[in-house]
């Protein structure tokens, strides 16, 4: 109840700062208007160009992980396919004695 008493009290505040804003503004209405038209699209313009570059850096890290997890998944596979050659060596020199043992 009292976070919702918070929030109005801000939109109140902000909607009499805004009021208060243009009615002392050194400049006449349809000036304003225009000012705060002009600066509405450049901070689009903002968000668009800042959404562009966080997506390309997102995808930069996303190949980046994606390369290393091959190159660990290769360096994994190499690892096993040489304990498999490791032990096929072992199994072929071993004598009939040592194998009882297995």
């Amino acid at each position: 109840m009292e976070d919702e008493n918070k929030f109005s009290y801000f939109f109140l505040g902000l909607g009499l700062g805004v009021a208060v804003g243009l009615l002392f503004a050194p400049s006449s209405g349809a000036e304003t208007r225009d000012m705060i038209r002009s600066k509405a699209d450049e901070s689009k313009d903002y968000l668009r160009r800042r959404g562009t570059e966080l997506r390309d850096s997102a995808n930069d890290v996303i190949e980046k992980g994606k390369t290393a997890v091959s190159r660990q998944r290769d360096h994994l596979s190499a690892a096993v396919d040489a304990g498999k050659q490791a032990y096929r060596d072992a199994v072929s020199t071993a004598t009939p004695d040592a194998m009882q043992g297995l």
